[in-house]
């Protein structure tokens, strides 16, 4: 009968089960935590570089790790919600766990952290727009003069619009931004659409969420705001237009209100030369409104 190395199965099995790692991305975070005990570390940089050895560590025994972004105050408030110990580090583990299930993560690629750590914020910041967003959506309730539920209505409105804008698009890679302004802050979210085989836009599904949640939200509640496209080919002047936000429609802005948008600096006010090789358009007719006249929620 075969001898079996235990050690070896061990490391094997080892190499096949993935991991997350909470994160703490900056340094405020990184203080909050240390009032536990249980928590040794004491310098966060210090702190960054341990965490960069050990992903190099199971990256190079073939081990897949996910980084996950560990924040203080919801760790707390986990803790309270399920009785567990916020000194123990199993409950910092269980954390952890639900944050891979539920949070923002990215994977461990080989990257430097220093490169990760913006992806994952970025990716925090995506996943606490959607949810705001969605969250005033569904507040919003059903329509008073036909029942239709208003924020249902609005993000069905603003994902066709999304693709009539991407569709009207002049070929190439395309970048796009939309604001709402209203209480308690401006919501801001950014879509990258690259051009695909067959010139077909290639989206990444959490973009296009966080963005359709945000315009359907302009759109419901009638908040000012803005939308605009800069899309990018080899060969060509990059092209900008864009759209206002207003009475819960889009409105084209003229080639002169992008040009001043672009080229005004948006704390002081003061002019800023325009870029080279940019064109600044009239977006392309969307279509006729998908709302009949006189009744838009």
């Amino acid at each position: 009968m075969a001898h079996t190395d235990h050690r070896t199965t061990r490391r094997v099995l080892g190499r096949e089960m993935a991991g997350t790692i909470g994160l703490l991305t900056d340094e405020h975070d990184f203080r909050a935590m240390r009032r536990y005990r249980s928590f040794t570390f004491d310098d966060h940089t210090a702190y960054l570089h341990q965490v960069e050895a050990l992903l190099e560590t199971r990256a190079a025994q073939g081990s897949h790790t996910t980084l996950a972004l560990f924040d203080p105050e919801d760790y707390a408030a986990f803790c309270a919600h399920t009785g567990l110990d916020p000194e123990a580090p199993a409950s910092r583990s269980r954390y952890t766990a639900e944050l891979a299930a539920t949070g923002p993560t990215v994977p461990y690629d080989g990257r430097p952290l220093a490169a990760l750590v913006p992806t994952l914020v970025d990716e925090a910041v995506r996943q606490a727009t959607w949810e705001y967003a969605t969250t005033l959506l569904t507040r919003l309730g059903p329509c008073a003069t036909c029942g239709e539920d208003i924020g249902r209505a609005a993000f069905t409105r603003a994902s066709g619009l999304l693709v009539r804008i991407l569709d009207t698009a002049p070929p190439g890679d395309r970048h796009l931004v939309c604001s709402v302004s209203g209480p308690p802050e401006t919501l801001v979210s950014v879509l990258h659409a690259d051009e695909g085989t067959g010139g077909t836009a290639e989206l990444d599904e959490a973009e296009a969420l966080e963005f359709t949640g945000v315009l359907a939200l302009g759109l419901a509640t009638r908040s000012p705001g803005g939308l605009v496209m800069r899309t990018s080919a080899p060969g060509r002047a990059d092209r900008v237009y864009g759209w206002r936000l207003r009475a819960g429609a889009l409105e084209p802005l003229t080639a002169s209100e992008v040009f001043d948008a672009y080229c005004t600096d948006a704390e002081s006010g003061d002019p800023v030369p325009p870029e080279p090789d940019v064109d600044y358009c009239v977006p392309p007719d969307l279509g006729t409104q998908d709302t009949p006249p006189g009744h838009r929620h």
